[in-house]
This record gives C-alpha cells, structure tokens and sequence, in this order.
C-alpha cells in the first residue's frame, strides 16, 4: 500500500459522513447563533428608543416573547427550554445519518436557530424571554432565529417529500 492511500474498514465511510454532517450542521449552527444574536443585541440596544419603518408593512420593533411560537405557551420557559434542548440532541443524532448536505444544512438552520432562541430564554435577563423585533403586522413579530427554523423546517420537509428514504442512511442502496 501506497503512503497516500488509506484503507477504510466497512465503517469508516459510515463515520466520515457522520463526521462530516456534524461538520455541515455544527458550521451552519454556529454562523445562526451569531448572526441572531447580533441581530438581537443590536436590537435591544437600538429598538429601545423607537421603531424603524423599514418598506411597507415591514418594520422593526423591539418585542420580548416569554412564550411559544405565535406568543403561545406564556410562563411555560422551562418547558420551552427543555424541548429546545431535546430537539437539538434529537436533530443532532439524526444529522448523523443525514446523506444529503442539502438536509444536512436545512437541519443545521433548525438546529442553529433553536440554540439562538434558547440562549435568549438562558441569558438574558428580561424574563427569561425571547428578543423579537421583526415585524410584518400580519404576522407575528420573529428573529432571525425564527426565520432560520422555518426556513430549515420548510427545507427539509421538501428535500424528505421528493425522495422519501434517500436521506436516511438506512442501510440500502442508493
């Protein structure tokens, strides 16, 4: 065997494309989590004196949610906290087996913008509550951290839907 060449037992190509999903989802997380929380701090710092009008009905207002999605769940931060958590292991675990980067960086979004919305509830200190501050006045107000949720969620939704089963490393042939 050649210095360059490397042989690879039957589970090493399993844990380099787990190695590498983690990489892909870890990475898109962490650029989520920084951008939200900037996003959110200049907020909180610049939305305290007045909102900006943006285009339409697009502005931005600075708005604190103690609650679920949609302002639901209010005074249940614990709970939030805990299924946040749970969600990120869970998705964590499932990127895993994740063949596709496209699912991969969908499941990354979602994982990025749960961590983002979770370090609101751990850290600061305005009642535990999430920073919102885009606002669309048809819809409810959200962060980038939402957005990055659903867009993720929507993706890998569709990625799942077009070829059922060719994402998960189930074992079968491609």
């Amino acid at each position: 065997m050649d210095e360059g060449t490397l042989a690879l037992s039957p589970g090493d190509g399993s844990r380099q494309r787990s190695a590498r999903g983690l990489a892909i989802a870890g990475s898109v997380a962490v650029v989520v989590v920084i951008v939200d929380q900037l996003t959110k701090s200049w907020a909180v710092h610049r939305l305290s004196h007045g909102d900006i009008h943006v285009v339409w009905k697009l502005d931005l207002e600075l708005t604190y949610n103690a609650g679920a999605s949609f302002g639901l769940a209010r005074g249940w931060a614990p709970v939030i906290a805990g299924i946040a958590v749970t969600a990120v292991v869970v998705l964590l675990s499932a990127v895993r087996h994740v063949r596709s980067d496209a699912l991969t960086v969908a499941l990354g979004l979602i994982i990025g913008g749960a961590i983002g919305n979770l370090t609101d509830r751990l850290v600061r200190g305005h009642h535990r509550a999430v920073v919102d501050f885009i606002a669309l006045h048809f819809w409810p107000t959200f962060n980038v951290a939402d957005s990055c949720v659903v867009v993720g969620a929507i993706s890998a939704a569709l990625l799942i839907s077009r070829r059922p089963g060719a994402d998960a490393d189930d074992g079968a042939a491609p």
